[in-house]
């Protein structure tokens, strides 16, 4: 892609990338229940900003990499992504009707067929994931990483942890320590993972792995926080949902502990604090990346 090209442009495109990849994610050629493939495609290609994926491609671009032998990785934890929402939009969880101005997958599918879709997408991640190995010789050492990585982050001690952290803390939290954990585990972990994968596929050095990893996690929560704001603020139509979703369920954000203006100057502070990172590790091509950060800290939907 033309470097000069806008990072809104940059987004676009990429984002189109990874869709093409997804269309052709799961093979045609497999025989699967029709109502449970239509289900995992519902989702899955519902849209959406695509944001983890183009972190694994960015990242392995600025560390010089290929991103056609990153797409599998892309489409893996976009996969993860898409079926914790499926999930999370369950009547025993937050119980949505829409998600990205589409009526969520339960609601057009039933219960049993989206927990389903859920189960199917993510381990169809992991299938994926050994494309990169199989069909773009990506080093199987480094595959293995990556598998490694993404069990961890998205599991028990990631994702997972976070959201049962959240529906916990529906009994109320007390501290903002508390909801940190929790947005560090929902969102920064997938985000955290999505740029450790590009560095894996593209060899990045131990120095660049904790660079990526500090700027992930700073960028995480700068978008959770993010979106506390955009809950209380944003426009339904732009977000795809509607707002004060988190004040009918009583949950806690940042605003609560710490006010608007103040959520808005952390947001800033994480910003400078994850391009810092980036920029001291010296990458071989980090611009798009520390555009991405620039451009979520602006973001209104």
């Amino acid at each position: 892609m033309n470097k000069t090209s806008s990072i809104s442009e940059y987004i676009s495109a990429s984002a189109e990338t990874v869709e093409a990849a997804l269309v052709s994610s799961l093979p045609a050629a497999w025989h699967i229940p029709l109502p449970l493939r239509e289900s995992m495609n519902y989702s899955l290609m519902a849209g959406g900003k695509r944001l983890r994926p183009i972190f694994v491609l960015a990242a392995a671009e600025a560390l010089g990499g290929s991103t056609e032998a990153a797409l599998p990785v892309a489409c893996a934890i976009e996969m993860v992504h898409t079926y914790s929402l499926i999930h999370d939009d369950l009547p025993a969880m937050d119980n949505d009707d829409y998600r990205r101005g589409k009526l969520t997958n339960h609601k057009v599918y039933g219960e049993a067929m989206a927990i389903l879709a859920g189960d199917a997408l993510l381990t169809h991640a992991f299938y994926s994931i050994t494309q990169a190995h199989k069909v773009h010789g990506v080093p199987a050492e480094r595959v293995l990483a990556i598998t490694e990585e993404l069990s961890a982050y998205a599991g028990a001690r990631g994702m997972v942890g976070g959201q049962a952290a959240d529906m916990l803390g529906e009994q109320g939290l007390t501290k903002l320590e508390e909801l940190e954990y929790i947005h560090t585990h929902k969102t920064s972990d997938l985000i955290v993972f999505s740029l450790r994968a590009g560095g894996h596929l593209a060899g990045a050095t131990d120095m660049q792995f904790a660079a990526l990893s500090e700027f992930g996690h700073a960028i995480g929560l700068a978008f959770q926080i993010q979106d506390d704001i955009l809950d209380i603020i944003g426009d339904e139509q732009k977000l795809g949902k509607p707002v004060k979703s988190d004040e009918k369920q009583m949950k806690v954000t940042y605003p609560y502990f710490i006010g608007m203006e103040a959520s808005e100057q952390k947001i800033k502070e994480l910003t400078e604090q994850g391009k810092n990172a980036l920029i001291q590790a010296k990458l071989h091509n980090p611009e798009r990346l520390l555009q991405l950060a620039d451009y979520l800290m602006r973001r209104d939907h």
